[in-house]
């Protein structure tokens, strides 16, 4: 018998905090439909490699190793603030809190994840945040002063 909704969200959050990439894939189905809510343009730049979109457990293990390696882990926490359950759709709302590792720079982003699972296991991955952000957390300093232009 596969675990309810509400229990594998709450397995999946664990193993994210836990931060073993390959655990964490092991929670999602071979094929997976992820998406992130930032615009086309951002996706896959070389400050931010881990933003875009994935379609494979592999990708989703990938897509940790890459957060892990652009922040400083130390200093990563998330706040969950509620879990919505719909059958087998959930919503977690809540604020991340990240250091960028190449500019130092602190952010918080807050956040909306909408999954789906299917025999226990995450099949949508859809995630909805405050990218402007983490943009800005990542920028170089003279980008920062383009834009206060």
């Amino acid at each position: 018998m596969s675990p309810d909704t509400r229990t594998a969200v709450g397995q999946l959050l664990r193993a994210i905090g836990e931060g073993d990439p390959d655990r964490i894939a092991s929670l999602y189905a071979e094929q997976v439909d992820w998406k992130l809510d930032w615009p086309a343009e951002e996706h896959g730049r070389p400050a931010t490699p881990w933003i875009r979109h994935r379609s494979t457990r592999a990708d989703v293990a990938e897509h940790f190793r890459e957060l892990a390696a652009h922040h400083v882990v130390e200093e990563a926490d998330t706040r969950i603030e509620n879990i919505l359950v719909d059958g087998a759709h959930a919503v977690v709302l809540g604020e991340i809190r990240q250091t960028a590792r190449t500019t130092g720079r602190a952010y918080r982003a807050r956040f909306a994840l909408h999954l789906t699972l299917h025999d226990g296991l995450v099949t949508r991955h859809h995630v909805y945040e405050d990218s402007l952000a983490v943009a800005q957390a990542f920028e170089e300093e003279k980008a920062l002063g383009e834009h206060k232009a």
